[in-house]
């Protein structure tokens, strides 16, 4: 469980043996292939592949919900053909859904005019009919017109207004905008409309009948993804006339398998260590169950390939403050009824099983912290009750859940520095890392301790001592002159602007305590008014006050859900990894074959 080792391979081969050696390299999955080509043409296969639209078409008939028995097997399938058929369907219901919007809108205007018959321009003269919905309020304005009009109905509201006139009158010529009735009778409207609505549901049918062929989709798809995988990489080779050459990160434990394809196809292969000015992609070293953490840990900034493997921790210390931040034991046992109800719906790949696993952790680590502060959708079980004896934590004692918070804050970003500093041992950084956790202890320390007393005594000799060394060895400048000397103290100097940054880092983990009080808090009032109201209306008031339980809870329970991710995401994305992870890697990206995901 940690960052994988990699090392650099070089493949070299005749020319004619390219296209077999790159495509038994992407069977194995494991070479994240570097460019070597100083241009990357893009083959003629890559530009006939339209994977985009591939995607859209596969998306639009994957949201159609009931799909049809699955065709498995068509040997007259053809896959550019059905995308194109599919999108054109995508587009006529589109057009089609349009025109029907537009013909309800048109329908909905000419409502208060009646059916509207025009006659030919040629018997009026060449005047048009302009149509105007004029406020009450507004009705002055006729009296100021110049162009023949008549008001034609009225209701409370309005004055439907008729304006004559051989050209389109100005746009201010009354205070509203004119009404868009077009040339076509009302009755002609709601004909064209059913015909749409018709059309519609041919098209939603047609799309439905599309839907048995998703599965033969996916896979051929799979196939064309995997084809054109193998194009780009094609493209980042070097070549000449003779031979080609391919280079790329592969696992240190790979290595064997690539070595031993490499002998039995007659290439040359060259295997190196990464040297020390190089950035290799970053592979964490986990087990499918972990892929959650995975997950987490490169949501947000992937690790340096010098670093540290933070996975596992992100997902304890995730759980920690989500449980803190909840800080119910009645909305844990709600979270995992969720994950149990959904239980079967997560098993189909390890990867959703290491989020069940997740889900799991984070209910459980919710429903123990809930117990501890004694807090059941808002409500304390009697003190002398098992379940109240087991209440030991209050959060309504703020001394010591703010000594709680800071604690866990220390240790956190404590533990982020150490791995920092294990991860860059045998550098002048690693000391001042250490110097940072000796200062952070300090701060610690005279915070607890009353001035004069061992403990502040200790804690001013661990804040002096680690600013000292943070001074001294947080510079890695090269040596070559006497003013060098200098130029590394105004570094040192320079870093100690970061205990500000410690400060308010540590102090950024009492929203652990905040977040958790307001949560019982809210859940409590809500508790209480529902009591309220039960008291003061009998009857009718039990009715009351359940609504007011229920939506108050859900409320609740949706704002401690929101709170738990983000903040919970939030300590470790921003604090722990500020200072356990200060360097981003490159992810590493083989080239493999695409499965089909079932």
């Amino acid at each position: 469980m940690s960052i994988a080792a990699l090392k650099k391979v070089t493949l070299a081969g005749k020319r004619e043996d390219k296209r077999a050696a790159m495509a038994h390299l992407q069977a194995l999955g494991c070479v994240h292939v570097l460019p070597l080509a100083q241009e990357r043409p893009v083959p003629e296969e890559a530009q006939t592949r339209r994977a985009d639209e591939a995607y859209k078409a596969l998306r639009f008939l994957a949201e159609v919900e009931g799909e049809r028995r699955q065709v498995t097997r068509d040997p007259a399938f053809d896959v550019q053909a059905f995308v194109e058929e599919v999108l054109d369907l995508r587009q006529k219901l589109r057009e089609v859904g349009d025109r029907r919007d537009f013909l309800e809108h048109r329908i909905t205007a000419l409502e208060p005019w009646g059916d509207l018959v025009f006659p030919d321009k040629a018997d009026l003269g060449g005047t048009l009919f302009w149509f105007y919905v004029l406020p009450r309020k507004e009705q002055a304005a006729l009296d100021a017109l110049s162009l023949p009009w008549e008001i034609v109905g009225d209701d409370p509201r309005h004055l439907y207004v008729v304006v004559l006139s051989a050209e389109e009158p100005d746009a201010d010529l009354l205070p509203v905008p004119r009404v868009r009735t077009g040339s076509a009778p009302r009755a002609r409207l709601i004909e064209e409309l059913e015909g749409a609505e018709i059309q519609l549901e041919s098209l939603r049918a047609e799309r439905i009948a599309l839907t048995r062929y998703l599965t033969l989709f996916r896979a051929n798809l799979s196939e064309a993804e995997t084809k054109a995988e193998l194009v780009f990489a094609l493209g980042q080779t070097w070549d000449d006339d003779a031979i080609f050459v391919v280079q790329g990160w592969a696992p240190a434990r790979r290595v064997s398998a690539i070595a031993e394809y490499a002998t039995g196809a007659g290439l040359a292969l060259v295997i190196d260590e990464p040297a020390w000015d190089e950035t290799p992609p970053t592979l964490l070293d986990q087990p499918e169950q972990a892929a959650a953490g995975v997950d987490l840990a490169m949501f947000y900034q992937v690790p340096a390939y010098r670093s540290w493997d933070p996975s596992v921790l992100l997902i304890a210390s995730f759980a920690v403050f989500f449980a803190m931040i909840v800080a119910d034991a009645g909305y844990g046992l709600v979270i995992l009824l969720g994950f149990l109800l959904g239980w079967r719906r997560l098993n189909a790949t390890p990867r959703q099983r290491a989020w069940r696993r997740l889900g799991l952790v984070l209910a459980g680590g919710t429903i123990a912290y809930g117990v501890l502060v004694g807090s059941y959708f808002g409500t304390a079980p009697p003190a002398n009750t098992l379940l109240g004896q087991m209440a030991v934590i209050s959060l309504t004692d703020f001394d010591t859940m703010m000594r709680l918070s800071i604690l866990i804050g220390v240790a956190h970003i404590v533990f982020a520095i150490a791995m920092n500093a294990w991860s860059m041992w045998g550098r002048r950084a690693s000391v001042a890392q250490l110097g940072w956790i000796g200062a952070i202890l300090g701060g610690l320390l005279l915070w607890l301790g009353e001035e004069g007393s061992a403990t502040y005594l200790l804690g001013v000799v661990f804040l002096a001592a680690g600013l000292l060394a943070v001074v001294l060895f947080t510079s890695e400048r090269p040596v070559t002159r006497p003013l060098d000397w200098l130029w590394r103290a105004l570094d040192g100097l320079q870093a100690l602007s970061g205990a500000m940054g410690a400060f308010g880092d540590v102090l950024s983990y009492m929203r652990l305590f905040a977040l958790g009080l307001a949560s019982a808090s809210l859940a409590l009032t809500f508790n209480d008014l529902a009591l309220q109201v039960i008291d003061a209306f009998p009857g009718i008031g039990l009715l009351l006050g359940l609504v007011i339980l229920l939506i108050g809870h859900v409320l609740n329970f949706g704002l401690a859900m929101m709170s738990g991710v983000v903040h919970g995401l939030r300590l470790n994305y921003i604090e722990f990894f500020k200072w356990g992870l200060p360097g981003e890697g490159v992810a590493f990206r083989p080239l493999a074959r695409k499965e089909v995901q079932e």
